[in-house]
């Protein structure tokens, strides 16, 4: 009797033993165990497709939906409702049209021009119904670059939006010379080769468009979205039913349900907003608010109209919200997460102490990278938590990375040194079959360029992310900043380089060198240019705020200028930023001119200490 009591007292003590090591050793195993069981359940599920080659893709899914649910809400959008049943019959009237009145076939690929609206989604399912990849186009960047945007993913033929069409006169023409085929959801009265889609939507029919042959390749282009990477110009990052299925999956593994109604502010050409937003909506059966623009002042009270519960965010969308007055009903509503990226640390507190303990659930990946890190545990200012089993699933590292010179540090025999837990260091992931890398579409010189060769053996090859990132003692992954030719600035990737090339076509530019600097208060860098003006010209502000404006969208736009006699080099001769970026444009610590962009004067004027001041006590808006 008493050795069995002692027996039992033994077994009582080394399990209380064992919680109590676990919970000071490792204090997050059962969430990192639970979160990495649903994940890998859901990776089984695609390895499954692979196996069978039979691919669920998130259209078959949507049209899975609209049979089990045809009358739930879907999509809410400026107070209407349009349930699923209404999205899949409009999807299959656009497929019709495109069928009858189009030489579209399986395989080709066709281009989006349009903002938010339920129609987007239907012409986006419509060309999937008939078997076409669609290019999502930026409906913000200018005629130069949606041409060669168009061009670089092979497509001939354009949807554009029903507010879009009169905003692109000089690409139309430009297009239509070129014989692309072009449909507008109204007519155009300056194109009348410009083909109209609703004035055939009542004709249509919309009973399912004949089957097209099941996907069978999980790895299979699905869709094309672009993003500014380092080469400058925007670039089709190719994207594939498993990476969409994935980004599907987001909602579900934070914990979302059927019964959550979603908010999706973003712009749908951004892998955000469609992949995440759109695509786990589906995965999930739920419904979604989808707004043509984010509005702060209209948020919450969306939010608390339609009953929300989990919203999309990018970091600035969060601040936004934190600027808006105070309010008694701040803490009145059903929101309880938030999924986004780059929530800033002060952001994200003052956020929550506002408006109420909401989870707010980063995510960290590009739309073109093989990598994904989920920040399950809710923990201020990380975008991320890794562990040896991710590890071992999800091969990635962070290496020493030279800031000077502008390139990863390597040891004598060529290789890339690791950094040590709480360095800083350059997030290369690894090529593999569980994490293969699609790259760009239209050249694969960029999808080599964004590869590492050799980094640590010989013959491997890991994706360069382009993010300094850090990694805790406890597997916490914190975002630190962007290298090389990109920085971001109002949730979106500027690429120096298209900058530079802007900037070079103004006549007294002699040489130029785009970079981003930090504004207190304020997500990302804003764009700095250090200019070399022409022998025997002066400098114009009113002339190149005109050239910015008209050439760039409003969050590429220089919004401080250095002019220099002489531009500093590296020793590889490239262009030294490193100095630029530590100096920032304080004219107090810096003798040379400084200029800022005024819309109210339409010019860039002088930066005086005043005016320093007035954009540090955010006097004057950036």
């Amino acid at each position: 009797m008493f050795l069995s009591l002692g027996w039992l007292y033994a077994v009582f003590a080394g399990i209380l033993s064992a919680h109590i090591l676990q919970k000071i050793c490792f204090p997050y195993f059962w969430k990192d165990l639970l979160f990495l069981l649903k994940v890998m359940r859901y990776g089984v599920k695609l390895e499954v497709y692979k196996l069978r080659s039979e691919v669920c893709t998130v259209l078959d899914r949507f049209i899975q939906q609209a049979q089990r649910i045809p009358d739930k809400p879907f999509v809410i959008f400026e107070g209407h409702a349009h349930t699923y049943r209404d999205i899949e019959q409009r999807s299959n009237k656009f497929a019709h049209i495109f069928l009858q009145n189009t030489n579209l076939r399986k395989g080709d690929c066709v281009a989006v021009l349009m903002s938010n609206e339920p129609d987007f989604l239907c012409v986006w399912f419509a060309l999937a119904k008939i078997g076409c990849s669609i290019a999502f186009l930026n409906t913000n960047i200018k005629s130069r670059s949606l041409v060669h945007c168009f061009t670089s993913c092979g497509a001939r033929t354009l949807i554009m939006g029903s507010d879009v069409a009169d905003l692109y006169n000089g690409f139309l023409t430009t297009l239509l010379e070129d014989n692309i085929e072009v449909w507008a959801m109204k007519s155009s009265t300056e194109h009348p080769r410009v083909f109209t889609l609703l004035d055939k939507i009542d004709a249509a029919s919309d009973k399912p468009v004949p089957a097209i042959p099941l996907t069978t390749n999980i790895k299979m282009p699905t869709l094309y979205i672009f993003t500014s990477g380092t080469t400058g110009l925007p670039k089709a990052a190719v994207i594939s039913h498993l990476q969409s299925l994935k980004a599907a999956g987001g909602f579900w593994a934070f914990g979302g349900t059927q019964d959550d109604v979603i908010y999706i502010p973003l712009p749908l050409y951004h892998s955000a907003a469609s992949l995440i937003g759109i695509g786990g909506t589906i995965e999930l059966g739920a419904t979604c608010v989808l707004k043509k623009k984010f509005s702060a002042s209209q948020f919450w009270k969306d939010c608390r109209q339609y009953n929300v519960t989990i919203f999309q965010y990018i970091g600035e969308l969060c601040r936004y919200l934190c600027n808006q007055p105070k309010t008694e009903l701040d803490k009145v509503h059903k929101v309880r997460m938030g999924v986004g990226n780059g929530l800033r640390q002060d952001v994200w507190r003052d956020f929550q102490n506002r408006f109420g303990n909401i989870k707010m659930c980063e995510v960290y990946g590009s739309t073109e990278g093989n990598l994904c890190f989920m920040n399950h545990i809710g923990k201020i200012g990380t975008v991320g938590r890794s562990n040896f089993i991710y590890k071992l699933l999800f091969k990635y590292d962070l290496v020493k990375y030279d800031m000077v010179r502008d390139e990863p540090e390597k040891d004598e025999h060529g290789f890339c040194k690791r950094v040590k837990h709480g360095e800083t260091g350059l997030l290369l992931s690894k090529v593999s079959a569980l994490s293969p890398f699609f790259g760009y579409a239209g050249s694969k010189q960029l999808t080599e360029k964004k590869i590492m060769r050799n980094v640590f053996v010989k013959g491997d090859a890991y994706v360069n992310t382009g993010d300094l990132m850090v990694e805790d003692q406890e597997g916490f992954i914190c975002f630190r900043d962007r290298v090389g030719d990109t920085f971001r600035w109002k949730g979106e990737n500027v690429a120096t380089t298209e900058v530079t090339e802007i900037l070079g076509l103004v006549d007294f530019i002699h040489e130029v060198n785009v970079y981003g600097v930090e504004v207190p208060g304020h997500e990302g860098r804003a764009g700095m240019a250090a200019v070399i003006v022409r022998p025997d010209h002066t400098f114009d502000g009113e002339k190149l705020f005109d050239c910015m404006v008209r050439a760039l969208p409003a969050y590429a736009r220089p919004l401080f200028i250095r002019l220099q006699e002489v531009m500093e080099m590296t020793s590889t001769f490239k262009q030294q930023k490193f100095h630029l970026v530590q100096s920032g444009f304080n004219p107090t610590t810096i003798s040379d001119p400084l200029y800022v962009i005024d819309y109210k004067l339409e010019s860039y004027i002088p930066l005086t200490d005043s005016v320093y001041q007035s954009i540090l006590t955010r006097e004057r808006k950036l």
